[in-house]
Formats: C-alpha cells, sequence, structure tokens
C-alpha cells in the first residue's frame, strides 16, 4: 500500500523595519483516552497458501510428482508389458512398467508426460463434479433420464406396488412430458424410492436390449446366447466367445442410438475380438456414424445414484 506523506511550510511573513510579532503560543493537545492494547493483528495469510494449487491423489497411491506446480499423487504398478503405459480413470493416475525399467526413467517418463496427465485428471476432476451436482434426490418429484428424455416421478399409493410410466402428461414448454407413477406413499423413505426407480429401470434395459440384440445380430452374422445386465461403474459392455452379452443397464439413461452403438459393438466382438481395424469397419457395417455416439457416450454425463 502506497503511503502519501504531505508536508505543511508556515512562514511569518513581516512588513520592512517591523519586529516579527510574537508567536501565538501554541494550542493545548488534548489528552488521548487511555486504551488498553488489543491483541496483536494475525500476520496476514501467505498468496501461495491463499492460491493453493491445485492436488490430485489416487486412493492406493504409493508415488507422487510434482508436475508444473501440481502435486499428483499416484498408483504405480509392475506389469508385464513393453512400455511404460499411463492411465487416468475416476480414482486418479495409474502408471504401469515393466520390471526392468528403473525408477529414475520412469519418472522422468511421468514429467514428459505432464501436460496429457494434467489435463485429463482435470477432465476427470470435472466429469466427477458433474455426476455429483446431477445426483438424484429420490422424492416426490425427483427427476432422472430415460431414453434421453427427463422423467418425473410421482408418488402415488393408489397404485399399488411397483411403477407404470405415463406418457400421456400435457406436453408444456421446459416440463417433462414423462412421469413414472411409483406405488408409495408420499412419505417413502429416498431408498424405497430409488429402490423401485432402478427395479423399473432394470426391466425396461433387458426388454430394450434383447431387442436390439436381436435386431443387430442378423446384420452382423453373430448370435448372441445369454444377456446378463451389470452395474459396473466403468464399464459400458462387454462379450464373451461363449456368446455372452453383458451390458450395464444404466445405459437406458441414453438415447436410443448411443444404446445401438454399444450393442453393436459388442455384438461385433463375436467376430474380431480386438478393437484392431478390422472391428471399427465392422461396426461401422451397422452404425456408420459409431464415432460420434462413441463421443457422446463418453462426454455425457449420467446422474449419480
Amino acid at each position: 500500500m502506497l503511503k502519501f506523506l504531505q508536508l505543511t511550510l508556515d512562514f511569518l511573513d513581516g512588513a520592512p523595519g517591523q519586529r516579527p510579532a510574537a508567536p501565538a503560543a501554541p494550542a493545548p493537545v488534548p489528552a488521548e483516552p487511555a486504551t488498553r492494547p488489543g491483541p496483536p493483528a494475525p500476520p496476514a495469510e501467505p498468496l501461495h497458501a491463499v492460491l493453493a494449487p491445485a492436488t490430485f491423489h489416487h486412493p492406493r497411491a504409493n508415488r507422487q510428482a510434482t508436475l508444473a506446480g501440481t502435486f499428483v499423487a499416484y498408483e504405480f504398478r509392475r506389469r508385464r508389458r513393453r512400455s511404460i503405459g499411463f492411465l487416468v480413470g475416476a480414482e486418479g493416475l495409474t502408471v504401469s512398467a515393466p520390471a526392468w525399467v528403473p525408477l529414475r526413467e520412469v519418472d522422468a517418463a511421468v514429467q514428459e508426460k505432464s501436460g496429457w496427465i494434467l489435463a485429463k485428471l482435470q477432465a476427470a476432476r470435472q466429469r466427477r463434479d458433474q455426476l455429483e451436482s446431477a445426483r438424484i434426490e429420490w422424492k416426490d418429484g425427483a427427476c432422472f433420464p430415460f431414453l434421453g428424455e427427463p422423467v418425473i416421478v410421482v408418488l402415488d399409493p393408489r397404485r399399488g406396488t411397483g411403477a407404470v410410466l405415463n406418457t400421456e402428461a400435457q406436453a408444456l414448454p421446459g416440463v417433462p412430458r414423462l412421469t413414472l407413477h411409483v406405488g408409495l406413499p408420499h412419505d417413502a423413505a429416498a431408498e424405497q424410492i430409488r429402490d423401485v426407480v432402478q427395479a423399473w429401470l432394470m426391466r425396461q434395459a433387458r426388454r430394450l436390449f434383447t431387442e436390439r440384440l436381436d435386431h443387430f445380430a442378423p446384420q452382423l452374422s453373430v448370435q448372441w446366447r445369454k444377456l446378463a445386465l451389470s452395474n459396473a461403474g466403468t464399464r459400458w459392455g462387454t462379450a464373451h466367445s461363449d456368446g455372452t452379452i453383458r451390458l450395464n443397464w444404466r445405459l437406458v439413461h441414453f438415447r436410443l442410438p448411443v444404446i445401438d452403438y454399444v450393442v453393436a459393438h459388442e455384438l461385433s466382438h463375436l467376430r474380431v475380438m480386438d478393437h484392431s481395424p478390422k472391428f471399427w469397419d465392422t461396426v461401422a457395417t451397422v452404425v456408420p456414424d459409431y464415432a460420434q455416439l462413441r463421443g457422446q457416450l463418453k462426454d455425457e454425463a449420467l446422474p449419480g445414484w
């Protein structure tokens, strides 16, 4: 803070030949009231503490690094592989390296990859924040997406048990036209409401997934034998050589074209069990715009349960 000091100079200017007048007696200075000194002011907080850099900490972290001023604690694993690998997931950064690679080379590789690592970690954090902000509060009037459209939960004890989707609600601008009438009292616990809605969604998922599997399998000249619903946190589907297809039931939150991409993706694995160019060419025969749909699947944040 800049301080300004003002200087005032007083001149006594008398007439020639005259003695200057005697200076006036100074006015008495009023005494200041006695005060008890207060506690000393707390020291100013350092700037680096106010503007603390972002930090990222993997729950199973066993190594750490400072990347462009950002502290990153990551999980380091020894794996049977040919080179150092980097994976950024919901938990944070995981670095894998062959047994013969010394730690100094791992540290150097982490520093060299710092820009990519920080961008991925920040994107993962933003996605997690979006999920938290979209977390559903299970009560009368709760809203969740179904096939890309918002659905309003209506507690309706007259319905008995279960849930029934009403598609005849009046369509108003900005107001969801779908309502799910849940047979629970208005004082039902949040866990009860959530469980009824989840059971309804899983029934819809099994019906819809079966229909889409039957639609795409003949086009791909494959045969699926069993459908299993999963609740995986990071995987939307898997395919096994015995014809078993496992799909995440939460896919019913997405629009139908996105669901079709995942179904076609897993069925294509019954012909090509890797992600080679031949595999993606197979997917493109039934879902030509798979790249765009794959991006939507990756970027759209689903509500937290």
